[in-house]
Parts: C-alpha cells; structure tokens; sequence
C-alpha cells in the first residue's frame, strides 16, 4: 500500500522530481535581473596569424604536459604551416607593392627612391596632392590651394618696324602667375631658344635682319610658378624679358658687322619693351687663332651700342662648335689652334664605339689632362672667362650685365654629344655612348679597377646603334644589362663624369663671376621616357631609369654653385605617329624635374615657345 501511495503521489505531483533537481542554468545571471557582477565579461575574439600562434604556444605551456608524442608533432607541424604561409603573404605582398613602385616611376613620374616601400608611395601620393609629408611621417596641408590666379590680356604686336620679321597671327594670348615671383629670386624669363633653320619663324636676307629670333605670340609665356606665397602680378612682381641676338652679327674675326643695322634692331626691341638682350660670346671667334690671345673688340662695340639703348645684357660663355648645315651660312668652329691639336690628337674630341670624333666640344676627358698647349681643359674655360670679366670689368660694376650663361657642353647643354644629326643620328633614335677617346677609357679604367674588376673597363658591346630602338639592344631592352651589375656600374661612372666636369667648371666660374648670377642649360630629352631604360637619356648622361633618380646628383651640384637652370626642350617638327611610336613624355619628365625642385623649396618657372624653357633657381641667387 505505501508503495502504490508513493508512486500515485510521483504521477499526481511530477513536479516534486524537478525541484529535486539541480538547475543547470542557476550560475547564469538571470536575463532581466541584473546578477552579482556588475560588468559582464567581453566576448573573446579569436586570435589570427601570430596571434594565434603565440596563444596556442601559450595554452601548451599552462596545460599539463600530454604524455603522447603525436600531440607535439601536430602542434610543431601547425607552427611550421603558419610560418610558411605568412612568409607566402609577405612575399605576395612586396609583388604587390613592386609592381606599384614600378607604374609609379614609369608612368606617374614620381621621385621615388631606389628601395622604396609603401610609406614612399603615400608620402608621394600626398605631396603630389599639395601635403607637406615631414620625415617623421607627419602630413598636414601647409597652405590652403590658390584660390585665383592673376591674369593679364595680352594683345597681338604689330609694329611697321619688324618688317623682317613675319610675326604669327595668334588670339590674345595670357600670361599667369601663380605665386609670388620676384626678379630677386627669378633672374629672368628668356623669351627666345635658337632653332634649327627649318624650324625658324622669320625670313631673312642679312645676318642682322634676324635679331628676334622665333617670337611665337600664339603662347608666348603659358605658366610661372613659385610654390612661396600668394601675390597679384600686377602689384609685386615682375618678370623681365630678355630677347636673344642671333648669330651673325659678330664675323669670324671679332668685328661687328652693320652698326647701323644693329641700332635699328635695338630700337625695336626697346619699342617692345623688352628688358634686355642675350649675346652669345664664342670662344672660337675670341680666342681663334692663338692660345691666350683674345681679341673682344668686336663685342665691346656691341655692347656700347646696347648700353647706349639702356638695355641690360645676358652673356653666354659659348666653349662650342655652332653652324654648319643646321645654320645657314654662319658656321662658327672651336679655335683653330684647338683644331690643328685635334689633327695630332684627335682623343680631345667624344669617341663613339666605332671611332667617329665629335668636333662640336671637347671631351671631358680632357678636363684634367695638360694637351691644350700645356694647359687643361677647365684652365682654358677659367682663362676665357676671367679675361672677359677683366676685359669688361666696368660693364659689371654699372650693372649692365646681369647674368652669365655657362656653356657646358655641346649646344651649350650639360650633355654627352650622344645623338649629334652630322654623325647621321635622327630622331627618334636613342643615340651612342660617347666614352671611347683615349683619355676617357683611362678613367674607366681606374674606376673599374678601385671596383675590383678590372674587366668591367670598357664599354657595353650590345648597345645598339645611334638609330636603334631599345628593345632592339640587348642592353636597353626590357630587363636588359643596363641594370646589371656591370651595367649600373658603367652607367654611374659615365653620369659621374658629366656631373663632375659640371662640378670643376662651375667652381671656377664662380670665383671668375663672383657676385654675378650663374646659368646652365639642362637638356630635356624626353623619347623613350615611357619605357624602363629611358635608353636616350641615358646616352646623354643622366642615370634615370625607372629605378634610379638621375636628376638629383646633378641639382645637388648646381644648388652647391647657386646656378639658375634652364631645362630647355627643343622643339622638334616630329609627327604625332613618330611621338607615340618613341614613348615620349616630355610632360613627365618636366613633373620629374619640377617635383624634385619643389622638394628643395627652390624657385621654378616654365615658358613654352617654339621650344619651352624651364628656369629654377638654386641657392640663394640675389
């Protein structure tokens, strides 16, 4: 009976059972009631990566330690596993970031350095969008963006008194300043470059009626810039215009040619209100016949004559060989005592491979070698110019001149003669190393020898010909030997030596000028740019591929000197077919250069004519 009782009161009261129990949720908080802890425990999150590495290292050592062998094994295995797939992601990582340096530097033209990562691209990127990126990575906005920009209206000239001169009919034409500009800091703007004779924009039937030379009115000065402060044009800066004198003026032997007709020039310059004029000074002409025999009497009278009008004067130290086809009938030759040393010793001239001298200047190689009559190279450059400044000493102190153009190579460029049009180079062709005179292959060989090989003292032999293409040539060519060992070395040294030879010749003419503004003139040789060689540039002497900044050496010399920079394009008549089929980019490879300036918070302008000129100012020229 008290059986059947108990049970009859389980099925009548079930109930009882459950409360007997446990309740396996009662260490919970309840959902609504706060529970005893007022700060609920965070939800953990799983560890990745190392992460989770060092936490299962980590649980491994608080647990006792498992008497199995396979545990250890597996846990070893996954460790092995994890290091070799975060090696694979760091590696697919910098491919990543490889191939985006590399389209930076060949296509978006930005100065990056040679071992460039990530924090490189967006200090880049940043800068190009107008942020000031110090070095310890802090970025913010210097100045806020130009709100507007000072304008003049420019009218077309026309004036009974250019008769010669067959001005282009253009529309109104502006000239902008972006910021301020001041001719403190900017010497000058030159408003003329001297072109080949298909590319002249004036007739002429004398050799004075073309004194103006290729006045383009369609733009004749696009854009000035200085990234300092925010002026108007119109009320704090002024830009003076200098016009250059063409060849011709002056005969072979220093005498000026039609007084008369150089006044009528002048007074039409002075009734266009140009500031000044440029005059070519030719070594040739001056000292021709005998070494350290200068005859300035022709240019004395010039000068006068320009003195008499109150023009100032730019002069050009000119040490090279001008005319010939390309000139008309003006041909003006290095000096003839030069010429007769030539004809012993024809290694003072650039050698290509094949032995064919260049004329046009004298080799670099030279600068240091006592071949010229017992003297070197840069003591003749310093003799010529100290005797001009002795010679028209009362010209400086009157202000007169107000400037001195250094001629460093030829055209008067800092260049190799790397694709000279009388050795049969034409255009798009990517030139010829100009290394192989005697002088220069012993300098390589002192080079190649402090490097420890010595068989690295020649010249690359799978550099093509002057016409030839990049990817024609084992040594342009995509992931060719120019970025071998041996060919980063060879193209070091050949840079080297032009920025040396820029180096030696501008320390002397600072001290021969001193207190008087310095110019060079920078070519800018812009086919081939697209590509990963820049094979053109590199014949010419600038180490500027897609991996290397070859334009920041050379600006460290001329901020050394306080020189201005002309970085000139010259305008060459090509078809559009011909520019696409060269890779050209002569746009990215002015942001190349003015970048770089920038990043030097020098002073910068750019001119665009027949050919576009473009001026930095380095050091503090006042």
């Amino acid at each position: 009976m008290n059986t059947n009782n108990n049970n009859q009161d389980l099925l009548i009261n079930p109930q009882q059972t459950q409360i007997a129990q446990p309740d396996p949720y009662s260490h919970l908080p309840h959902p609504v009631q706060p529970g005893p802890s007022p700060h609920p425990q965070p939800q953990t999150r799983r560890p990745r990566g190392f992460a989770a590495t060092a936490a299962a290292a980590a649980s491994a050592d608080n647990t006792p330690a498992v008497s199995s062998p396979n545990a250890s094994g597996k846990g070893k295995r996954e460790r092995e596993k994890e290091k070799e797939r975060t090696k694979l992601r760091e590696r697919h990582r910098r491919a990543i970031t490889s191939r985006m340096l590399t389209g930076l530097r060949q296509y978006g033209n930005f100065p990056l350095p040679a071992r460039a990562d990530m924090n490189d691209v967006l200090a880049a990127l940043a800068r190009e969008a107008g942020w000031t990126v110090e070095t310890d990575g802090t970025t913010y906005r210097q100045s806020p963006p130009p709100s507007h920009t000072g304008s003049f209206g420019a009218r077309p000239v026309e004036s009974p008194l250019l008769k010669n001169c067959a001005v282009k009919e253009c529309q109104p034409s502006v000239l902008r300043i972006d910021e301020s500009l001041s001719p403190g800091s900017l010497d000058s703007m030159v408003i003329s470059e001297r072109e080949n004779s298909r590319n002249e924009k004036y007739t002429s039937t004398s050799p004075i009626n073309s004194v103006i030379e290729c006045l383009d009115a369609d733009q004749l000065i696009q854009d000035v810039h200085s990234g300092m402060h925010q002026n108007d044009f119109t009320e704090n800066s002024y830009v003076p215009v200098y016009v250059m004198l063409a060849n011709g003026f002056i005969n072979n032997c220093c005498q000026l040619i039609d007084p008369q007709g150089v006044r009528q020039e002048l007074s039409h310059m002075k009734s266009l209100d140009v500031d000044g004029v440029v005059v070519e000074c030719w070594w040739g002409v001056v000292e021709a016949w005998s070494p350290q025999k200068y005859v300035w009497s022709g240019y004395r009278e010039l000068f006068n004559i320009i003195q008499e009008f109150k023009l100032k004067l730019q002069v050009v130290m000119a040490f090279h060989e001008y005319g010939g086809t390309d000139s008309g009938d003006v041909l003006i030759s290095l000096p003839q005592w030069v010429l007769e040393i030539g004809k012993d010793n024809q290694d003072i001239f650039f050698t290509d491979r094949e032995g064919r001298r260049n004329t046009e200047c004298l080799s670099w190689g030279i600068d240091k070698e006592r071949v010229l009559k017992g003297r070197t190279g840069i003591e003749v450059y310093f003799d010529f110019m100290r005797s001009f400044r002795t010679e028209f000493n009362d010209l400086f102190t009157e202000g007169l001149i107000t400037a001195i153009e250094i001629g460093l190579g030829p055209s008067g460029e800092l260049k190799y003669p790397s694709f000279s049009e009388r050795i049969g180079w034409r255009y798009p062709g990517i030139g010829e190393f100009q290394c192989y005179d005697k002088y220069s292959q012993q300098n390589l060989r002192k080079a190649a020898k402090l490097r420890g090989h010595s068989f690295w003292a020649r010249g690359p032999d799978n550099a093509g010909q002057y016409n030839s293409r990049p990817h024609e040539t084992g040594f342009f060519c995509e992931r060719g030997d120019y970025d071998s060992y041996f060919g980063r070395f060879f193209l070091h040294w050949y840079s080297q030596s032009l920025i040396d030879h820029a180096d030696n010749v501008l320390s002397l003419a600072s001290f021969a000028f001193e207190d008087t503004k310095i110019i060079i003139k920078v070519p800018a040789v812009y086919w081939w740019y697209r590509t990963a060689s820049h094979a053109a540039e590199l014949t010419a002497g600038y180490y500027n591929p897609t991996n290397q900044d070859g334009y920041s050496p050379v600006f460290e010399v001329l901020k050394k000197h306080s020189v201005i920079m002309k970085f000139v394009c010259s305008g060459l008549q090509v078809s559009g077919f011909e520019n696409d089929e060269a890779l050209v980019d002569p746009e990215g490879l002015s942001w190349q250069v003015m970048l770089f300036v920038g990043s030097l918070n020098l002073v910068y302008s750019s001119g665009y004519l027949e050919s576009w000129i473009f001026l930095a100012t380095f050091g503090s020229c006042s």
